[in-house]
C-alpha cells in the first residue's frame, strides 16, 4: 500500500470542515493593521481572535523597536544553535530580565513555545518517572506527555480530589520503579478561562514528593499585581517549580521561556532538544522582546485590559449568557444547539446534524450582519449539543466595541432559541461529513 493513500485531510477531526468554505470557518484571511477592526473578505469586522492582551502588536515603540533592530541586525543574526555560535549577551540579557521578573533564579528562551513545552518535559523525566497532567490540558503538554515513555495518569479538569487519587497512584508506581513524579497543568486555561487551582496542587506536597511545571501562556503579562503570572496572582511563586509561558500573547511576539532553579535550567540548557537542534531567537526578536518586557513591566495598559474584561464579560453575564468559571481575560460564550425544548427525542446523530447546521448559520451570521469575527468551537472538541463562542479582549478594545458585541449576542441568543438557525445550507456539507463520523 501507497501510505500516501490514507492521507485525507477530509479523515482527520479538523479536516472534516476543509471543503465547507475553507478560508471562511476555516484558515480565514484576517488582513489590515492588527487591531480590533480588521478586514475580512473585503469588509471591516470587530475582531475578537487576537491574543494580544495589552495591545502592543502595534504600539508605536514596540513598532521602532523592531524596525531598528531588524535594521541593525537583520534576521539572519545570530547564526547557529546557541550552544555552538547562536548566543549572544543581549539573548542572556532578557534570560536575566525573565528570571528576576518571575522571581526564579534563571530562564533560558525557547524558539516556540509549543515545542519548547513539548521538548522540555521529554528532557525532565525518564522511563522511571510519572507524569500526572491535567484532562484539560494544551495540545504542547498532551503531545509531550505522550512521548513519555514512562507511566502517565490524567486527573480531572481542576479537581484536586482527583489529582490526589491519581498522586496516591504515581507514589506507588514512582516507588516500584524507583522515579520521580511530575504534576503538569495550566495557570490559565486558554480555551475555558479557567484558573489551575494552584495554591491547592502545591498544598499537597505536604503529603507527596512531586514537582509541578506551570504552562501560563494566557496568564503572563496579565495576572497578577505586576503581571508576573497566575503564580504571583495566587501567591504561590515560591512554591511552583517550573514556569513556562510565551511570547506570543501578552507580548505579541514569536518565542517563548522557561523559567525555575538555576540547577534546573543549566540542565535544561544541554538536554532541551529543540533548542540545541535550532537556529539561535533572530536578534530582532530578542531585541523586541526587551522592549515588550520593559513596556510590560510598566505599562498601565493592563488595567485598561481588565477594565474592558470585567464590562464585556459582566454585561454578558447581565444578558443571561453562560461564561463558565472563568477568571481571566479569555471570555467563553457557551451556547446550546441541537438540543432545545421538544428536541429530547432527538436522536444523537440528529441531534450532531442541528447543532452543525446552527454552529455554521450562526457564525455566518455574526461574521456577515453584525461584522463580529471571533472564535467558534463545536463538537467533538467541545460536548454534542454546544457551541463555544470565544472571546479575546485586548486593552485596545473599547467600550464601545463591548456594548455592540453584547447587543449582537443578544441578537443571536435569540434566534438560536427560537430556531432560526436550523435551516440548511451554509453548514450542510459539513454537517453531512460530522454525521457520518459520529
Amino acid at each position: 500500500m501507497d501510505i500516501f493513500e490514507k492521507l485525507d485531510a477530509r479523515n482527520t477531526p479538523l479536516g472534516q470542515y476543509s471543503d465547507v468554505n475553507e478560508g471562511y470557518y476555516m484558515f480565514p484571511k484576517l488582513e489590515g493593521e492588527i487591531g480590533p477592526r480588521m478586514q475580512f473578505q473585503g469588509r471591516e469586522v470587530l475582531n475578537w481572535s487576537l491574543n494580544s492582551y495589552l495591545g502592543l502588536a502595534n504600539h508605536p515603540e514596540i513598532r521602532k523597536a523592531d524596525a531598528q533592530a531588524a535594521a541593525d541586525w537583520g534576521l539572519a543574526y545570530p547564526m547557529g544553535a546557541r550552544i555552538m555560535s547562536g548566543n549572544t549577551k543581549y539573548h542572556e540579557q532578557l534570560e536575566q530580565e525573565l528570571a528576576e521578573f518571575t522571581k526564579r533564579e534563571d530562564a533560558m528562551l525557547l524558539n516556540f513555545g509549543y515545542q519548547g513545552v513539548q521538548s522540555i518535559i521529554q528532557a525532565l523525566v525518564d522511563r522511571k518517572d510519572v507524569i500526572v497532567y491535567d484532562a484539560e490540558s494544551h495540545a504542547c503538554i498532551i503531545d509531550g506527555v505522550y512521548l513519555h515513555a514512562g507511566k502517565r495518569l490524567v486527573y480531572k479538569h481542576n479537581d484536586v480530589e482527583s489529582l490526589e487519587k491519581q498522586l496516591k497512584r504515581a507514589t506507588k508506581i514512582a516507588a516500584e520503579t524507583g522515579g520521580g513524579i511530575l504534576v503538569i497543568t495550566e495557570g490559565v486555561f486558554g480555551m475555558s478561562g479557567n484558573v489551575g487551582p494552584l495554591k491547592e496542587v502545591v498544598a499537597l506536597k505536604e503529603k507527596y514528593d512531586f514537582r509541578v511545571v506551570i504552562d501560563d501562556a494566557h496568564g503572563f503579562g496579565v495576572m497578577g499585581e505586576t503581571g508576573a503570572g497566575t503564580d504571583e496572582y495566587l501567591g504561590v511563586q515560591d512554591q511552583t517549580d517550573i514556569y513556562i509561558s510565551t511570547f506570543a500573547k501578552s507580548m505579541a511576539s514569536i518565542g517563548a521561556f522557561v523559567s525555575g532553579p538555576k540547577k534546573i535550567i543549566k540542565y535544561l540548557r544541554y538536554s532541551t532538544r529543540s533548542q540545541i537542534f535550532a537556529k539561535s531567537l533572530p536578534m530582532p526578536l530578542v531585541i523586541g522582546n526587551l522592549k515588550r518586557l520593559e513596556m510590560l513591566k510598566n505599562s498601565p495598559q493592563k488595567q485598561k485590559l481588565w477594565e474592558v474584561v470585567d464590562a464585556l464579560q459582566n454585561g454578558l453575564r447581565e444578558r443571561g449568557f453562560n461564561l463558565g468559571s472563568t477568571k481571566s481575560p479569555v471570555t467563553p460564550v457557551f451556547l446550546k444547539a441541537g438540543l432545545s425544548e421538544g428536541d429530547e427525542g432527538l436522536s444523537k446523530e440528529e441531534q450532531t446534524r442541528i447543532s452543525m447546521t446552527e454552529a455554521g448559520n450562526l457564525v455566518h451570521d455574526l461574521r456577515e450582519r453584525f461584522n463580529i469575527f471571533c472564535s467558534v468551537v463545536v463538537f467533538p472538541i467541545i460536548p454534542r449539543g454546544h457551541i463555544l463562542l470565544r472571546l479575546i479582549p485586548t486593552a485596545a478594545h473599547t467600550m464601545e466595541d463591548v456594548q455592540e458585541t453584547i447587543d449582537a449576542f443578544s441578537e443571536i441568543a435569540e434566534k438560536l432559541k427560537n430556531k432560526e438557525y436550523r435551516q440548511d445550507g451554509i453548514a450542510e456539507l459539513m454537517i453531512e461529513q460530522e454525521v457520518g463520523r459520529h
